[in-house]
């Protein structure tokens, strides 16, 4: 009979912490890994809404011989400017003007400070500079 009740007990108190320890060892190893990949995912649509903006950009040069200035800004990509110099030649080059992933409009720079013109995001802190994630997300480092 004693047997049997051995076999009914269940687990013990050190099997069930040693299960725990186990569980807690892996998801302090996996945890960091899957919760990063959200942020990860914003840079990459960042930089290829950056480099979709920047080919707009040189269509619409294509076609009014300029550059949107930066009154006019990115917004002449999706409805004809009316301030001047008003563009000749303007079609529509974006169904939307698409915010950054964190929610912020991108930047236009016309002149650029490292190209014609430079477009760009200040990454998930919203602020100029930053490391990791808060790093800008500019077209001259695509």
């Amino acid at each position: 009979m004693s047997a049997n009740l051995r076999r009914n007990r269940g687990f013990t108190l050190i099997e069930v912490m040693v299960v725990i320890v186990i569980i807690g060892i892996l998801a302090a190893l996996i945890v960091p890994k899957v919760m990063s990949r959200p942020d990860e995912a914003r840079v990459i649509a960042a930089k290829q809404d950056i480099s979709s903006l920047m080919q707009a950009l040189k269509l619409y040069k294509l076609d009014n011989r300029r550059y949107p200035t930066a009154e006019q800004g990115l917004a002449a990509l999706v409805t004809k400017p009316s301030a001047a110099p008003v563009p000749d030649n303007w079609k529509s080059y974006l169904d939307k003007l698409p915010n950054d992933p964190w929610g912020k409009p991108y930047q236009y720079l016309v002149p650029g400070l490292k190209g014609d013109v430079d477009v760009f995001s200040y990454g998930a802190d919203g602020q100029q500079g930053g490391e990791g994630f808060d790093a800008d997300i500019a077209s001259w480092n695509l």
